[in-house]
């Protein structure tokens, strides 16, 4: 039995032990099932493996499964912080807000527009035409006189002070709480 067909099958006899230890990293079985996936195919590999020789091949397979599902569930935290903070500069207010909420919604716009306030003109003018403008990158770059990748990168760089500042003023309120 060659190397690979022994990792195979090292996989096949683990794969529901590794889907079990990967569940409550990810948060659910669906997750687990997609990490090991990806896990058989970085233990599994379809060129001559690079491992031969590997001692505890059931060891590896399960840090492989272990650094795969931290990745994704850093992954996933990054990506609900960047939507959570895209959400409030698209619209900082909902329509209909409790007195708190209100509050709440008051002191982020402020810190948006603080934000926005400390931005250089060209980068505030494109950040917002494309969010209170609806603008696109290409109507962005005819108005500001610049190419499209510049109009782009404009609204991507106040997008990202936006996000930290908020972020900033979360970790301080965290911080606060705590």
């Amino acid at each position: 039995m060659n190397s690979a067909q022994a990792r195979l099958r090292i996989y096949a006899e683990h794969r529901p032990a590794l889907v079990d230890y990967a569940t409550p990293i990810v948060g659910s079985r669906d997750n687990a099932e997609d990490v090991v996936q990806e896990a058989y195919f970085r233990f599994v590999p379809t060129r001559p493996p690079l491992l031969l020789g590997l001692r505890t091949p059931v060891g590896y397979l399960y840090r492989i499964v272990r650094n795969i599902a931290l990745d994704w569930t850093r992954r996933s935290a990054a990506e609900q912080r960047r939507d959570a903070a895209y959400a409030l500069t698209r619209d900082p207010c909902p329509l209909a807000a409790s007195a708190e909420d209100e509050l709440i919604c008051n002191d982020e716009a402020r810190i948006v527009l603080a934000a926005l306030g400390g931005l250089p003109e060209r980068t505030r003018r494109a950040y917002e035409m494309s969010v209170f403008g609806g603008l696109s990158s290409a109507a962005i770059a005819q108005q500001l006189e610049v190419s499209r990748a510049t109009a782009h990168r404009l609204v991507q760089e106040a997008m990202l002070q936006v996000m930290r500042a908020v972020e900033r003023i979360r970790m301080k309120d965290d911080d606060n709480a705590a």
